[in-house]
This record gives C-alpha cells, structure tokens and sequence, in this order.
C-alpha cells in the first residue's frame, strides 16, 4: 500500500472529518438501529435483542474510529478493533438465527461489514479489510452448514458484499498515489512558502538597518567631507553614533528607543557603557522583555560615572540578564531571573 508522507493524512483529504462524514455516520448508525429492531428474529427473546444490540454497538463504535482517528495509514490497534467488529457483528446475529427463510435483511451486519471494510481500504488497511470480509463469510458459510443448508447457502447471501469491496480496493490503489503526490506538492509548497517569507524577513531587516543608518550616520557622513575640521561637539557626536551602532549589533534585545536614549544621555554624561546579548530572552514573554529592559533603562539613568554593563545571558540559565555598575570602588551587581523580575542585587 503507498505510504504518505509523514503528517499527510488521507483522512483529511477525502473529507473524514467534516461535518457531512460525521452526518453520513450518524446516518449509518441509525439506520443499521432501525434495520436491528426491525428484524430481530421472531420467538428469539432477550437473546436476540441482546444480540442487535452488540452487533449495532460494535459497529456504530468502529464507524466512529473510522472517522475520528487521525493518522494515516490507521493506527494497527484501531485497525484490529474495526476489522473484528464486522465478523463479531455477524456472529452475535447468527446465533440468534436458526431459520433459513428469515428476511435477507435481518444479516445486515454482513452490509455493515462491507461498509466498515469499504472505509478500511481508504484508510489504508486493504489486505486487513479483505480479511475481515472473509471472516464474516466464513462465519456465515459456518452458520448456514449449522443449520443444515450447506456452506453453498451462507456464501451466496454474503458473496454479494464483496462487489463494493473490490470496487473500494481499486479506489484505494489509484486513489492513494494520487494522495502521495498531493500531500508532496503541499509539503514542497509550504517549504517554499517558509524559505520566502524568511527571505523577506531577512531583506526587511536589512533594509530597516539601512534606514536606521542613513538616518543616524548620513549627516555625519556628509559633514565628514567637508574640509572644515571637526569641532569637538561633532567629535562627540560621531562616538555617540558609534556606539549606538554598535550597541544594535551586540545587544538586539535592547535595540529599542528607551535603552539608546538612555545610554546616548548616560555617554553623555561620562558613563561606559556596554550592552551584550547572548539571547536568553529570544522566545520570552513580552512582559519578561518589558521588565528586563526597565531595569536597564532606570540602571542607565540612575548612572554617573564609572562602567554600567548589561548583559543577557544565555538561554536556559536562572539568571537572564544582570546589570554590573562599577565606579570607583563601588560595585553593585543586580540580577533579573526568568520572569524578568529583579531577584539580586549587591
């Protein structure tokens, strides 16, 4: 049987779980219930109705795994409960039945069957469909001798089913490679879909480091070819600039308004600053980002000299980030753990 690729499931393809397979079986169900009081045989009492019963339950119970279970081809624990549930259908009947001349419809688990196996083959089980089928003629063929009308008469009251069976196998064997190759062109669609859209996000952000630096550098740049020497405002300028650059480089995280007006004033002010990101809140909750960069935004500002460093530390760690200010001979080092939240400080 043609495998699938992995994650294609036919199930999906042939419209198993839509809302109209789910009506299909509900009408499955009860018309096989109808069909079950209807012909119960006559004078067969509590047994016959128990009888209807388990047969109904099992099958109404495999048509609903049919449908419900995913995977593709059906998972073999599945497969063995909806394979048996024809045949053990067509026994409890039989039991009950010891008449020849009884209406053909009181063996509608062998139609029940044939229904069950049909779906087996789409679900890609055919050899075991096959089987059950089998099995439920046997069954009958061993009932008919029991009663004393020869295995001649059990099969040709079932022999019938096995039109829609080969009917379904052939279905299954032309219609699964066809299914291959559709779940493949998804996947080969989906792929390309993938590799566009990163290579968008890669020329985005390429063109919004572009624009950033025209925005901040250009005019430096322009001034820069003018003869005039620098003054020594300018001079300040073109290390603020550089550091600022520098700072979206090593440090993305903090690559936001709030961090480089506060280190641009911190500079300003005398203050080293370094900022590093080892990506430890790459996938962090926007509130634990939010937290993070306050603290590093109230430690820039809170800053009059000496050497702030802000650092996020690798993924997976108790620490993500710390702040370390060093002036002089103080030194204070704050810690913030994985919900953003300040824990240490010293």
């Amino acid at each position: 049987m043609e495998q699938l690729p992995a994650g294609g499931d036919i199930g999906d393809l042939m419209g198993l779980r839509t809302a109209a397979a789910k009506a299909l079986v509900a009408v499955f169900i009860g018309t096989f219930a109808l069909v079950g009081v209807m012909t119960r045989p006559a004078g067969s009492g509590v047994a016959g109705w128990l009888a209807e019963i388990v047969a109904w339950g099992v099958t109404s119970a495999a048509a609903v795994a049919l449908i419900q279970v995913p995977g593709d081809p059906l998972r073999r624990s599945v497969t063995a409960v909806v394979a048996a549930a024809g045949p053990v259908a067509t026994v409890s009947v039989l039991l009950v039945v010891d008449d020849p001349g009884v209406r053909i419809l009181t063996f509608w688990p062998l139609s029940a069957t044939t229904a069950l196996c049909t779906y087996l083959c789409v679900r890609g089980r055919t050899g075991v469909a096959w089987l059950s089928m089998l099995v439920a003629i046997g069954a009958t063929a061993l009932w008919a001798v029991g009663i004393g009308e020869g295995a001649g008469y059990g099969i040709s009251i079932s022999l019938i089913n096995l039109a829609p069976l080969v009917m379904s196998s052939f279905f299954a064997i032309t219609i699964r490679p066809a299914a291959r190759e559709i779940f493949l062109m998804q996947g080969a669609g989906t792929e390309a879909a993938a590799a566009e859209a990163a290579r968008r996000a890669v020329l985005d952000e390429r063109d919004r480091q572009l624009g950033r630096l025209d925005d901040q550098a250009r005019p430096l740049l322009e001034r820069l070819v003018d003869a005039a020497p620098l003054s020594a405002d300018e001079r300040d300028e073109c290390s603020l600039v550089e550091a600022r650059l520098r700072d979206s480089l090593r440090a993305p995280t903090f690559d936001v308004r709030s961090v480089a007006d506060a280190a641009r004033q911190a500079r300003r002010r005398g203050v080293e600053v370094i900022l590093l990101d080892d990506h430890g809140l790459v996938g962090a909750d926007d509130d634990v980002r939010e937290r993070v960069i306050g603290g590093a935004v109230t430690a820039l500002a809170a800053a009059r000299a000496g050497t702030v460093t802000i650092r996020i530390l690798p993924p997976r760690r108790r620490v993500v980030a710390t702040v370390l200010q060093v002036a002089g001979d103080v030194v204070v080092r704050e810690e913030y753990d994985g919900e953003g939240r300040l824990v240490g400080s010293d």
